[in-house]
């Protein structure tokens, strides 16, 4: 049989979350901008961005973040960080570069060098951060279902 619990056994949770949480999102965009000059980037930054929702859904319920980002939401945007990712590559070739080649995208080189990475990095964090937010939202409404 399984236990239920009610808000007021997840107290000391739920406000170390809603303290936390913003936070953790802060610093997942600070990876995330932060990528092209140092450690960091969109893979990481996505992670981040993903376990702060995650804590979310822990300490308010799977519901509650759901309704903030739900699957039907999280699939597209996937998709478009893809799309920003390969659009990316192609862009570089149809300027006459090779596929990711990132100095034909803006003048000077160097400047398109910084708008490439921007984007694909922006891709990548985009692409991870929903597809770990499916792969959870998945899961926890399986262990949901279960008896």
């Amino acid at each position: 049989m399984r236990q239920t619990h009610s808000d007021k056994d997840y107290q000391v949770l739920q406000v170390v979350a809603k303290l936390l949480v913003p936070y953790i999102l802060l610093f997942a965009l600070y990876v995330q901008f932060h990528g092209d000059f140092g450690p960091g980037g969109g893979f990481q930054a996505g992670v981040i961005f993903a376990a702060g929702v995650i804590l979310y859904a822990m300490a308010f319920g799977l519901d509650k973040a759901m309704s903030l980002l739900s699957p039907q939401v999280l699939r597209p945007l996937a998709a478009l960080g893809v799309l920003i990712y390969g659009g990316t590559g192609v862009a570089g070739m149809f300027l006459g570069g090779h596929f990711l080649d990132y100095y034909v995208l803006a003048t000077p080189p160097t400047a398109g060098q910084h708008l490439g990475i921007f984007l694909v990095e922006l891709g990548v964090g985009l692409t991870v951060t929903c597809v770990m937010l499916l792969i959870f939202f998945a899961f926890a409404q399986r262990a949901e279902q279960a008896p």
